[in-house]
């Protein structure tokens, strides 16, 4: 038997505004603008341009500006009150309305521009396309054409060729031999770019050092370093070389010459890397007034400045009908939060931009790594009282224009590190000084990371090995032995 019962509890709800907020807090500036004009096509009342205070002539009625297709300005009346709206889940899910169907609704003005995609093709079908001037019977074709499909994006073959037989027998339903795949795996590796369809680098780089038309007085001393010291020659042990090939150091400096001129990718002559790249659009404009005061501005590009139509405010007070009455108070009150939530998002990331600004203002007037200091999420909440999200969302992907570059707002927040004297330095400024030591080391000698500590120490940087070793690693520096170069 089922009983029912009375229970109270409290419950945390967001209102829309709150949600609308939210949801356009951690766009960036052209992600906003798509945002908007989204809305603006889902939702008839909203249009572009500032409010107005003039009014709609009388003899204008609210079904000639339908026709006409019309706009007419807002004026300040009072914003439809939340308690209006009763049903959120009935808007959220509202099916198309019956305006957006009409022919005569649409204009080519209404025609968003969009960059045209440039047709690429991938380095494997090029490859195809080589091989299918060979005269294949349609089993060597099969066996090619799955080969091929095999390749990773760096144009090795990575999969044994006993694996790759099975493959294809279990795909086509007939008996390929191992030795069949490894006859067209050597034919594939006559295709060009030379060293394609190679099992590993040092394979590839043997099969373009011998298909070089113009072969160099050392070219028989790079085979031999290729063939006889392959895992020396990447772990720069050049000592060892010389030692086992009984060669003096111009030998051996005019052999890596000649194998440096080798291609480690071979898939890199044919793929199309040309894709097309969006340049960064900054969300942020640093205005340097004097020496002392930088003014903070958003960088808003084309978004468009919003605002409800008043014919269709209008049209929700003058309409009988309750549906579409009830309609009509919905958009409109979805609207005027989109409208308030973009307010809210410009407010909240000005304070925090001008509060970053505050906290790094050594930094921006003078764009020196070394003068930016130890920031977190929290110091700057705690300027502009809000929560540390709040700013985590203000941050992610938001970039700053200066008058040094672009700069990533995320770049500068870092830790701390403590001095002997007591103050703090940034982990940036450590970063760069390890990037200056190992500029201006001797490369037939690098420092190590224990030495490299020694050098941070006598500039007051005291940091462990084993910071130094990460940092060096955060900024893509190899290990000594790997930097080691001769001449």
């Amino acid at each position: 038997m089922q009983r029912q019962a009375q229970v109270q509890r409290q419950t945390l709800k967001y209102s829309p505004l709150q949600i609308q907020m939210l949801n356009l807090l951690h766009l960036t500036t052209l992600e906003l603008e798509h945002r908007i004009k989204e809305e603006m096509e889902e939702n008839p009342v909203l249009e572009e341009g500032k409010d107005k205070d003039e009014e709609p002539a009388e003899s204008e009625r609210v079904e000639d500006f339908l026709d006409k297709g019309e706009t007419v300005g807002v004026g300040d009346d009072e914003a439809p009150s939340m308690q209006d709206y009763y049903d959120w889940d009935e808007f959220r899910d509202n099916d198309v309305p019956d305006y957006k169907t009409y022919s005569n609704n649409y204009t080519p003005d209404d025609e968003l521009y969009t960059r045209p995609v440039v047709e690429t093709v991938s380095f494997r079908d090029e490859l195809k396309e080589q091989i299918h001037f060979l005269r294949l019977s349609e089993r060597q074709q099969l066996i090619a054409d799955f080969i091929l499909d095999s390749l990773d994006e760096d144009g090795f073959l990575r999969r044994d060729c006993d694996i790759i037989a099975d493959d294809i027998s279990f795909a086509n339903s007939i008996f390929i031999d191992a030795a069949d795949v490894e006859e067209m795996l050597k034919v594939i590796q006559q295709l060009e770019p030379a060293g394609i369809a190679a099992r590993d680098l040092q394979e590839s780089l043997r099969i373009q050092l011998n298909r070089m038309s113009n072969r160099p007085e050392s070219w028989n001393l790079a085979n031999r370093i290729l063939t006889d010291c392959f895992d020396e020659l990447g772990a720069r042990n050049y000592d060892k070389i010389m030692r086992v090939l009984e060669i003096d150091e111009e030998h051996l400096k005019e052999a890596l010459h000649c194998i440096v001129s080798l291609n480690p990718k071979p898939a890199s002559g044919l793929r199309n890397d040309s894709t097309i790249n969006e340049s960064i659009k900054p969300d942020f404009l640093l205005r340097y007034l004097d020496d002392d005061n930088i003014e903070v501005q958003l960088a808003w590009g084309n978004s468009p400045a919003l605002r409800m139509n008043k014919v269709f405010t209008q049209m929700a007070e003058e309409k009988n009908d309750r549906a579409t009455r009830q309609f009509l108070k919905n958009k409109i009150n979805s609207a005027k939060w989109f409208i308030d939530a973009i307010k809210q998002r410009e407010n909240t990331m000005l304070n925090t931009m001008r509060a970053i600004v505050k906290l790094q203002f050594d930094y921006f007037q003078t764009g020196n790594i070394k003068k930016l200091k130890p920031m977190i999420l929290k110091d700057v909440a705690e300027i502009i009282d809000m929560d540390i999200s709040t700013v985590s969302r203000v941050t992610t992907n938001k970039y700053v224009q200066t008058p040094f570059g672009i700069v990533l707002l995320k770049d500068l927040f870092t830790e701390g590190v403590a001095r002997e004297d007591g103050t703090e330095v940034s982990n940036r400024a450590i970063q760069e000084a390890i990037r200056e030591i190992v500029e201006a080391e001797d490369k037939r000698h690098p420092l190590n990371d224990q030495q490299i500590t020694d050098l941070l120490a006598e500039r007051d940087y005291l940091v462990a090995r084993r910071t130094v070793a990460k940092y060096r690693e955060q900024l893509n520096i190899p290990t000594s032995r790997l930097r080691v170069e001769i001449g």
